[in-house]
């Protein structure tokens, strides 16, 4: 409790290296709130700022905080291939309305080593006719990974776009067996 009698936000954070760059984790005494692609010096700071003004609070750098040690395993075993579905507490207070709804199903119905079209995913939730504001809602997805935009793609095929870069989601599925290991 602070000095008023008030519950204070603890956000702690770390950067973990990963097949696809350092990923930036924080969370919250509610559960993972952000994983962040490509955490470099710049992208770190930026996110860090972001989350102090959104959440009142300032990020502490604590790689061995028991908030983040089950999210920084279980990354480590989806990379390597031994882990299949994220089992961790999120914290969903950075998104809200349809986003939250779409992110929530997308997480909840689309397993490994399985894709949606966006149209689909708009449909799961009511909004057949909704298949852009599904991407807009990807795009704004504080918790990729764990809850698996990669996994949502065009209908004709084509492999959508992608906050963290194609290249990544390729590596992504990759992963999961969807798409075929890069040659090179």
């Amino acid at each position: 409790m602070d000095s008023h009698g008030q519950n204070e936000q603890r956000v702690v954070w770390t950067v973990v290296g990963t097949d696809i760059g350092p990923l930036l984790l924080a969370a919250t005494q509610d559960g993972l709130i952000n994983v962040v692609f490509h955490a470099t010096d710049a992208v770190r700071d930026r996110t860090l700022d972001r989350l102090a003004s959104r959440l009142g609070t300032e990020p502490v750098e604590a790689p061995d905080s028991p908030l983040l040690a089950e999210a920084i395993r279980q990354f480590e075993a989806y990379f390597a291939g031994t882990r299949h579905a994220f089992d961790l507490p999120l914290d969903w207070s950075l998104i809200s309305g349809f986003n939250r709804q779409v992110l929530r199903e997308l997480a909840a119905g689309v397993p490994y080593g399985s894709v949606v079209g966006y149209g689909d995913l708009a449909g799961r939730v009511g909004q057949p006719r909704a298949a852009q504001a599904v991407g807009v809602a990807m795009g704004s997805n504080p918790l990729p990974v764990v809850v698996p935009c990669h996994r949502v793609v065009e209908s004709d095929g084509g492999i959508g776009g992608f906050g963290g870069g194609l290249e990544t989601k390729r590596k992504l599925l990759a992963l999961e067996g969807v798409l075929p290991e890069p040659l090179f």
